[in-house]
C-alpha cells in the first residue's frame, strides 16, 4: 500500500502556503492568495513557481528553492498536523498485511520529522520524498522506488492519493489507484484515470477494503 502525505495523511498547507509566500515575496514576485497557493501543494517546487509566478519566471527556481527550504526549516514540521484517522488507518492495513510506503514530494526528511514527533515511525516501512528522486510526480520515478522498497509489484500495489499528479503518476507506474478528496481535487476531476474508488479522506480505506475483500 503507497499512499501520498500531504492532503491524504496530513495537512502541512499553513507551512507549505507560508513557505512559497515568502519566496514569492523574498523574489520580488506577485503575491498569491492562500487558497492558490494550497492548490499547488503535491507539485515539485520549481513547479510550483512555476504554476504561481509563470513559466516566465522558470529560471528563478533555484533561488525559490533555496528559500521556501530556509523557511520551512523553520516552520514546516510544527505547522503540520497529521490527520485523527491516519494512526489507525496505517495500524489497521498493517493488521491486513499490507505493506506500507509513503510516496510524495515532500522532502522524506520532514516527513520523518513528522512521524517521529507523533510516534508513528514504526506504522510506515519506508518513505520516498522529494531528495530521493531526480523525477517527481507525475514521473513513475517515486512509486517504483516505493515498490522496489517494500518488494512489492505493481500489479500488488495500491496508490492512495488527493491529486491529479497522484493519479497521474499511478497511471505512468501502471498502479490501481485509489482517490481521496480531503485536498482540493474534485471527485469529477478523477474520473479520466479511472480509480478504482473515490473515497472522502483515508478514515474511508480501510472499510472500502474490507467490502472490496468480502
Amino acid at each position: 500500500m503507497l499512499l501520498d502525505f500531504d492532503y491524504t495523511l496530513a495537512d502541512s498547507s499553513a507551512g507549505a502556503v507560508d513557505c512559497m509566500r515568502h519566496a514569492l515575496a523574498e523574489l520580488g514576485l506577485p503575491d498569491m492568495a492562500p487558497e492558490t497557493c494550497a492548490r499547488t501543494i503535491g507539485l515539485s517546487l520549481p513547479d510550483t513557481l512555476t504554476a504561481l509566478a509563470g513559466a516566465e519566471h522558470a529560471h528563478l527556481a533555484p533561488g525559490f528553492v533555496s528559500l521556501f527550504m530556509q523557511r520551512a526549516d523553520e516552520i514546516m514540521v510544527p505547522r503540520t498536523v497529521v490527520y485523527p484517522e491516519t494512526p489507525s488507518t496505517l495500524e489497521a492495513l498493517g493488521q491486513l498485511g499490507f505493506r506500507r510506503a509513503i510516496v510524495s514530494t515532500k522532502y522524506r526528511f520532514r516527513i520523518e520529522q513528522v512521524l517521529m514527533r507523533d510516534g508513528l515511525t514504526d506504522l510506515v516501512e519506508t518513505i520516498v520524498g522529494g531528495e530521493d528522486v531526480a523525477a517527481h510526480k507525475p514521473a513513475p520515478d517515486a512509486l517504483y522506488l516505493a515498490l522496489e522498497r517494500v518488494r512489492v509489484s505493481a500489479k500488488e500495489a495500491l496508490y492512495v492519493g488527493d491529486s491529479l499528479v497522484d493519479a497521474q503518476a499511478a497511471q505512468a507506474a501502471e498502479l490501481a489507484f485509489v482517490a481521496v478528496t480531503s485536498g482540493h481535487t474534485s471527485a469529477e476531476a478523477f474520473a479520466p484515470y479511472s480509480p478504482l474508488a473515490v473515497l472522502g479522506g483515508v478514515a474511508e480505506l480501510v472499510p472500502w477494503l474490507t467490502d472490496s475483500q468480502a
